[in-house]
């Protein structure tokens, strides 16, 4: 492997993060299994499952979004954009492929479609909160998203609380879909152009 990877991955603890998400699939999949066999929760069963798991891996994404080395990043030659969208983009993919193995087949309502939505969107809100608010506070703002809509907005599914309570839909519900995609795309995009906000305020990248 070549050193400056090699030394790029430890310096954001990739292999720390890598292991959590390897965890999750297995979690997520005995949690699930164990919801659909309770007979009174109905078609809603793997809700907590598809709204939680999305949160935990985006959680640990977020822990690598994380650089001690902010002084060197600023005076590398090459720019750290590439790198971030990178690894940006195969841990979202790593993610969301893993959780879907754990809701296949039915209740098709909240299977694997909703589950890869839920890890945009929750990667999306991570990355925006890294970069506007620090990457070890990254975590904090798609945790207080998904407490205050998952126990409030267990609505029907649609209408204009799809928007904003994107999480809890059903996994065709477009609007939610946009939603998600947007935040994704959003914070995808800001994270690659500056990367984590410093933790001295006085520091720019």
């Amino acid at each position: 492997m070549n050193l400056n990877l090699l030394l790029y991955a430890r310096s954001r603890a990739l292999p720390t993060t890598i292991v959590v998400l390897l965890a999750a699939a297995p979690a997520t999949a005995w949690c699930a299994d164990w919801l659909v066999a309770q007979p009174d929760l109905g078609p809603r069963a793997r809700l907590p499952v598809v709204v939680l798991a999305p949160v935990l891996v985006a959680a640990a994404i977020g822990t690598s979004l994380y650089t001690h080395s902010d002084e060197l990043d600023r005076t590398a030659v090459r720019p750290w954009w590439p790198r971030r969208l990178a690894q940006l983009l195969l841990l979202t993919a790593v993610a969301a492929g893993l959780l879907t193995t754990a809701v296949p087949g039915h209740p098709e309502l909240y299977g694997a479609p909703a589950m890869v939505r839920n890890v945009l969107g929750a990667v999306g809100v991570t990355a925006l909160a890294a970069a506007l608010i620090r990457a070890r506070l990254s975590w904090l703002p798609m945790l207080a998203h998904t407490s205050a809509v998952y126990f409030s907005a267990q609505a029907e599914p649609g209408g204009p609380g799809a928007v904003w309570a994107w999480s809890v839909q059903p996994g065709s519900q477009q609007t939610a879909w946009w939603t998600a995609a947007a935040l994704f795309a959003a914070g995808t995009c800001l994270y690659a152009v500056r990367g984590a906000r410093p933790e001295s305020p006085g520091s720019r990248r």
